[in-house]
């Protein structure tokens, strides 16, 4: 029992927290740093992990004393100047190279490892938390339907995977506002395009879609967790070229 068995990362709000790409290195994968003196019990336990090659469990802070797990990773190289192990999220990940050049291939999968299994997740559940589990729309609570909508894309250098660059909305919302059907101003307020609400069909165009215009969004409590004005701006003038 002289190794790790879990690693764990606390809790931080967006504004406190640096984004999730300065925790990844070049080969794409994630760094985990170091708690206080290498010699400490923690570390060396981490150290040990990594030399018998044993699988751990990392819980992921997403709201205060709430955690998202993830199991198994991996620690695949303990780096020392920089206080710091090298975690991989899946097989394919423990056989990259560390300690030399790795191609822009294996970098691209590995980061779209480390974006499907860590960040996309974690900012699920933290954009539904913080909308208490209800599309920001028509206030379906169906957890099992909602989905954390991106404001700007995540392909996109700016679409951070932050609660202010996100929305918890249902299926139908998220893809209406994906092929801007739906549009949403910087001051929170739903506009459907026009050609849309001049359209004739059933109850779910006439309720689930042309029903939101002119409604404004519902907010989490929390200030800091509501959408950036200035990534709404932008995407709402998409929406506009669009239509």
């Amino acid at each position: 029992m002289t190794a790790a068995l879990s690693i764990l990362t606390t809790y931080t709000s967006d504004g406190a927290r640096a984004p999730y790409e300065d925790a990844v290195g070049g080969d794409g994968l994630l760094r985990y740093k170091f708690q206080g003196n290498r010699e400490h019990y923690t570390n060396v336990g981490l150290q040990r992990a990594f030399e018998l090659r044993l699988p751990l469990m990392w819980f992921f802070g997403i709201r205060q004393g709430l955690y998202l797990p993830f199991f198994p990773v991996w620690i695949v190289a303990v780096e020392v100047e920089q206080s710091q192990v090298a975690v991989a999220l899946d097989e394919a990940q423990r056989h990259l190279r560390i300690d030399g050049p790795v191609s822009l291939i294996e970098r691209g999968y590995s980061e779209r490892i480390t974006k499907q299994r860590l960040h996309q997740p974690v900012f699920r559940q933290r954009v539904i938390q913080a909308y208490e589990t209800s599309c920001a729309m028509c206030h379906l609570r169906h957890r099992s339907l909602l989905d954390a909508a991106h404001i700007i894309p995540d392909r996109e250098t700016h679409g951070v995977p932050a609660i202010s660059n996100g929305m918890a909305l249902c299926k139908i919302h998220h893809a209406a506002y994906d092929e801007n059907i739906l549009g949403v101003r910087p001051d929170y307020v739903i506009e459907v395009r026009s050609d849309i609400l001049e359209e004739r069909d059933g109850p779910m165009l006439r309720y689930g879609l042309q029903a939101m215009h002119d409604l404004r969004l519902t907010l989490p409590r929390r200030r800091m967790d509501r959408p950036d004005h200035n990534l709404l701006e932008e995407r709402y003038e998409r929406f506009r070229a669009a239509g």
